[in-house]
């Protein structure tokens, strides 16, 4: 876009659509945005959503007039934001008016050469139900997957939105307890930071001020649970049995809270067996400790005792981790026996080193 001519002459034509495909919050409007701005060209932004409308015809005179005054500022860019609200395939339910407007779209990238500067960007998190014809090439030639940031990317991020807010911070630190976060969410996650910070009449923002606001980002704003004195100190018993297997198979997690049943965050990389078992494991240590201990449980075993029935299901009809690949009858309940085993056994060998995570709870109380 900034020299077209050299393009031109090589016989090199520029693409007349870019597809941004990926989740919500990862970025794609200020992608596009930024394109534009290192182009040096003007932006005309318009949603899918803006072009349906309830008169017959509207949507298609707003997409041939936006085309209009993009052909006049040429080079430029359009940018049509959650495309799939106008592109979905055609055929089945009937919407003339959203089909008006997708022919006409359709029209319009036709319309324009190559060579005319402008050139059309679209986002969607919705790819698999746009229509064929958006899709061939010619219109949207190129596509685009944006993903969820990586660690260094976030740390990035996370140095962008704290420029203006006075911090004592450690971004790495911070990129480390944030997998799963898109950019939209660590944008949150800074101001919750620094209104909590200005809250509590602090100078800067610190880590703390991250941990404790990073739930809030997000589950949303949920009710503290009290506990009266039995039911702490069952949580005691069963989150100092969570921590202490999690350290003795070096399987990370950020802070141990009483009010937090969670210890580490999801993740998606590839595990060998045996270190889907340790997390297994990991997972059912609570209630262990507190059978041992008490010779019951309580019923806030449920998360952790269904994500480890569901894991081990996984592992023996999934990923053929049972005693053979295709797993026998009420294999994956013979493993989760098994693996409770393990547990007990490593739990009862550590007494003294659950004892002393249990003192330092108790004087603590973090909720």
């Amino acid at each position: 876009m900034k020299n077209p001519k050299r393009y031109k002459s090589f016989g090199a034509r520029m693409p007349r659509g870019v597809l941004l495909v990926g989740p919500p919050g990862v970025g794609k409007t200020m992608i596009a945005k930024a394109v534009a701005n290192a182009a040096d060209v003007p932006f005309y932004y318009q949603s899918g959503a803006s072009f349906v409308q309830i008169y017959v015809g509207m949507g298609a005179k707003r997409v041939h007039e936006l085309f209009v005054a993009a052909k006049k500022n040429a080079p430029s860019i359009i940018f049509i934001d959650e495309i799939d609200a106008v592109g979905k395939k055609r055929g089945g339910e009937r919407s003339d008016e959203r089909e008006g407007t997708l022919n006409q779209l359709l029209t319009e990238m036709d319309g324009f050469e190559g060579s005319s500067g402008v050139i059309v960007i679209a986002a969607t998190n919705k790819i698999e139900v746009l229509d064929e014809a958006l899709l061939r090439a010619g219109r949207f030639d190129r596509r685009v997957f944006v993903e969820l940031p990586t660690k260094r990317e976030r740390e990035s991020i996370l140095n962008k939105y704290l420029v203006k807010v006075p911090n004592k911070v450690d971004t790495a630190i911070v990129a480390n307890m944030t997998v799963g976060f898109n950019g939209a969410a660590l944008a949150t996650l800074v101001n919750e930071a620094a209104l909590l910070s200005l809250r509590q009449n602090s100078f800067h923002v610190t880590i703390e001020h991250f941990y404790e606001v990073k739930e809030k980002v997000m589950f949303g704003k949920k009710k503290l649970q009290m506990l009266n004195d039995k039911q702490k100190t069952f949580r005691v018993t069963y989150q100092a049995a969570k921590v202490a297997i999690a350290t003795y198979f070096d399987i990370p997690f950020e802070k141990l809270m009483l009010s937090n049943e969670k210890l580490t965050p999801a993740t998606n990389e590839p595990f060998i067996k045996q270190e889907l078992e340790e997390r297994v494991v990991m997972l059912l240590a609570g209630t262990v400790a507190c059978d041992i201990k008490y010779g019951e449980h309580s019923s806030s075993v449920a998360s952790d005792l269904s994500e480890a029935k569901e894991q081990v299901k996984v592992m023996c009809h999934e990923y053929g981790m049972a005693s053979s690949i295709v797993p026998q009858k009420d294999e994956d309940k013979l493993m989760l026996e098994k693996l409770y085993g393990e547990c007990k056994s490593l739990l009862l060998s550590m007494t003294g080193v659950l004892e002393g995570i249990e003192r330092v709870l108790q004087e603590r109380k973090h909720y």
